[in-house]
This record gives structure tokens, C-alpha cells and sequence, in this order.
């Protein structure tokens, strides 16, 4: 809904001025230009904070559009993630607390998936 992506803006926007504030970071993917019914696996590289104190976001904007809640890793624990309903069975988030790495895997691409896919962290 709009009220969701205000919520989801107005977080990331905190969260954005948390990180820089201490100075942490988070390396995204390249660019990639992939064809329909390819695959993907994206990646987020952490640092200047302990991932695994939190939880970490993906979610995805699409040309002209709002911010797209994708999915959420309860980061260090053993509990599966968070998808939103509608993207269910789209997207895979896993990590690799030791690489101190999130990721998205997303396979069968379709063409309406063409975004700029965002890694954030909860603000707390």
C-alpha cells in the first residue's frame, strides 16, 4: 500500500542517516543485465556494524515508482525468512554470516522484475 511505502521510505531515510553516522556500509552488486527466464543472485556486503544483531531488508524500486518491500533475514538466527505475500517463491535471501554477506537469488526473471534492488538494515 502507500502508506507501507511512506513507512518503508521514512525507515530507510533513518536508517541511511544511522549509517553514516556510524560510519557503516553496505556494497552492493553491480549493475547486471539479464534476459527473461535467467537467473540472478545479488549481493550486500556489511560493514561497520554486526549483521547478525539485526534484521536485514531487501526491496526493490521499479522506474517511477515506490519503494517494494521484497523480503527480511532474521540475520545469525535459524528462522526462515520473511517474504512479502506477493513476491512469495520469487526470491531466495540467504547470507553467509562468516563473509558477513546477504543476498537475493532470483530465478525465471521476468522483464516486470527490472529494478534497483536495495539491501538495508532495521534502524534498532
Amino acid at each position: 500500500s502507500e502508506l507501507m511505502t511512506g513507512e518503508i521510505k521514512t525507515a530507510i531515510q533513518y536508517c541511511n542517516y544511522r549509517m553514516h553516522k556510524w560510519i557503516s556500509k553496505l556494497d552492493q552488486s553491480p549493475p547486471q543485465v539479464k534476459r527473461p527466464g535467467e537467473s540472478v543472485k545479488l549481493s550486500c556486503v556489511i560493514s561497520g556494524f554486526q549483521m547478525t544483531n539485526y534484521y536485514m531488508h531487501w526491496m526493490r524500486q521499479k522506474a517511477g515508482g515506490g519503494l517494494e518491500w521484497i523480503g527480511r533475514v532474521n540475520s545469525g538466527s535459524t528462522y526462515d525468512p520473511d517474504y512479502a505475500a506477493s513476491l512469495k517463491g520469487q526470491f531466495t535471501l540467504t547470507e553467509d554470516v562468516s563473509k558477513s554477506t546477504q543476498y537475493l537469488e532470483a530465478k525465471s526473471l521476468k522483464t516486470e522484475d527490472t529494478a534497483v534492488y536495495y539491501c538495508a538494515r532495521d534502524s534498532h
